[in-house]
């Protein structure tokens, strides 16, 4: 089996919770070849804070200026890259610390002028994702994307994820959030959903913001070719393990209709 587990940046924040997930992961890599994509926000807005700027938001996307962009390169690709790709050496796993922008893993162009250098990803590239996993070493990539001229982008971790789970073949792609999991108009986690009724609680206005972004993410990897996807609570004892091994952890999401006996 092959999985993409993406980390959120909450997750990342304490080296105890870092080194916690380094080690499930490491021992999940028994099973499965496995790619790590990792956010950073909430190290963003306090790097960019005690510096005195002030984090701009449209849509839950990040504006990001040219001071900015050196911010997402030292954060993202930097210390939060590097943090965790220190915690999953020390837990016995070959990693390897990347950006899209190597090799032109993850190619990018910009979203809209107003949001800055922010990306939408145009095309992921497989072949050193595919070549480090050959050789058992494990990739760490940072939510940062290029393009051909050089240029540089913020990339939303969640649909950097999607680029590199559809482009590597991932059976399960694997979200770690710091919620218990998709919840419906009861305000009941949801173990399973179907595309349909996401989209259903994404058009009734019960999933919004960045659950919505989750959803809709969920949803172009499901449409890319990935057989499944969980939002799973990442602070769970042995959550990588459970979710991998199919346990009803979270919210697991495919891409047909729940039939229900």
């Amino acid at each position: 089996m092959r999985a993409l587990i993406k980390l959120g940046g909450t997750l990342l924040d304490s080296p105890a919770s870092r080194d916690v997930l380094a080690r499930q992961i490491t021992d999940a890599r028994a099973n499965a070849e496995i790619v790590v994509v990792h956010g950073g926000g909430k190290q963003m807005t306090r790097y960019l804070a005690e510096r005195g700027i002030e984090s701009h938001f449209v849509n839950g996307l990040r504006v990001t200026t040219p001071e900015t962009i050196d911010a997402v390169l030292k954060v993202f690709a930097g210390s939060v890259n590097h943090e965790l790709v220190a915690s999953l050496n020390r837990a016995g796993v070959r990693a390897v610390g990347l950006s899209g922008v190597d090799a032109f893993l993850v190619e990018a162009e910009q979203m809209d002028p107003a949001l800055g250098a922010v990306g939408r990803v145009t095309r992921a590239n497989p072949a050193l994702l595919d070549l480090l996993l050959a050789h058992q070493y494990t990739p760490v990539v940072a939510c940062v994307a290029g393009d051909r001229d050089g240029r540089i982008y913020n990339v939303n971790a969640d649909q950097m994820a999607v680029a590199c789970a559809a482009a590597c073949r991932v059976d399960h792609l694997v979200f770690l959030t710091d919620v218990n999991g998709v919840m419906d108009d009861t305000r009941q986690v949801r173990p399973t959903l179907a595309s349909a009724e996401c989209r259903r609680l994404i058009a009734d206005g019960v999933a919004t913001g960045g659950m919505q972004a989750k959803l809709n993410s969920a949803l172009d990897a499901l449409a890319a070719g990935v057989a499944q996807v969980h939002i799973a609570p990442g602070a769970t004892t042995e959550v990588v393990a459970r979710v991998l091994a199919g346990e009803d952890l979270g919210t697991r999401i495919i891409p047909t209709e729940v039939v229900t006996k």
